[in-house]
């Protein structure tokens, strides 16, 4: 058997297997560096996903999606303001069936130049939308501005918002986010200036540039990674459309190309937590798949990616 991380379970993770896994199995779960607190490395994203309302014909089955996540121990699920209707969707779906105190709630905040009062506004109105009397994690998202345009006050703008919730109890963790590799210089000059709990980066098997040094900074720092974009933009699956795993797959319990991409990002060291987002609960459960059995090893990884690239 080539290398593998040990963890509860081995077995498969098929949609029946996965039964069997929620009864007998535990989660994979990473610690936050700061903390030790441990989280389910699967999350739930919500861009495009959950912008919903009452009465849309795929409210019920957004609403499934989330029951199920919580269901099958799903934790992380990450949300910003400016996903429409998403945070309010979240918010009313977890406290109509009252599991809101359950989940780790990652939100974010950016109000451009508007400026520290604006940011705390936004940040109130996401803690209301929760009922809730703090919130896990905020992302100050994009670093406070945009792709064209990044500044430095506007990022010590957000953070000093931050800093003051952090400290008053209202949130537990503050970090950053970005989505785009032109934003990466910001980032890492962020992480070396400024103590951050979480960074939230995109990382895939396809788009590995965070491994060069993103990654092992944050390491470093002692940061707790979240991995947006696990499956780039849903563009992977293209690639290996019709062909079939490779028989190795199952020694780190996977059994879908799904588990295959989210098995690789968040066996890397540095990452906690990986948030795919699906509002399909077919999805959602092959998602979670990749939460339960083994992880790779280094060797492992390599050979995923050798592989990958073959196709």
């Amino acid at each position: 058997m080539t290398g593998i991380f040990p963890n509860s379970v081995s077995t498969s993770t098929s949609s029946r297997g996965l039964s069997a896994l929620e009864t007998q199995g535990k989660l994979i779960t990473k610690p936050v560096p700061t903390t030790g607190e441990q989280l389910p490395v699967i999350g739930l994203g919500s861009a495009g996903t959950f912008n919903v309302f009452p009465q849309s014909s795929t409210w019920n089955e957004a609403q499934e999606v989330l029951k199920l996540f919580h269901s099958l121990g799903g934790k992380v699920i990450d949300r910003a303001p400016s996903y429409g209707r998403a945070e309010n969707f979240i918010g009313e779906t977890v406290q109509q069936f009252g599991f809101g105190n359950d989940v780790f709630i990652a939100t974010k905040v950016n109000v451009l130049s508007a400026g520290k009062d604006a940011a705390l506004r936004q940040m109130q109105n996401s803690l209301d939308v929760f009922g809730r009397k703090s919130i896990d994690l905020i992302q100050v998202w994009n670093l406070g501005g945009s792709i064209a345009q990044l500044s430095a006050a506007t990022l010590t703008e957000h953070l000093d918002a931050l800093r003051d919730w952090k400290a008053a109890g209202k949130i537990r963790y503050l970090g950053i986010t970005t989505s785009r590799d032109p934003q990466y210089d910001d980032v890492e000059a962020a992480m070396r200036k400024y103590p951050l709990d979480f960074v939230q980066l995109d990382y895939s098997i396809g788009d590995r540039l965070p491994e060069e040094r993103l990654l092992p900074l944050a390491r470093e720092k002692k940061i707790a990674i979240i991995v947006n974009r696990p499956f780039t933009t849903g563009n992977l699956f293209g690639r290996v459309a019709g062909k079939p795993l490779p028989p190795w797959a199952s020694e780190f319990d996977c059994t879908s190309w799904a588990q295959y991409f989210l098995k690789f990002v968040v066996s890397h060291p540095a990452v906690t937590v990986a948030v795919p987002a699906t509002n399909d609960p077919k999805h959602l459960r092959d998602n979670m798949g990749a939460c339960f059995g083994r992880l790779p090893d280094e060797a492992m990884r390599k050979r995923m990616v050798e592989y990958f690239s073959s196709l």
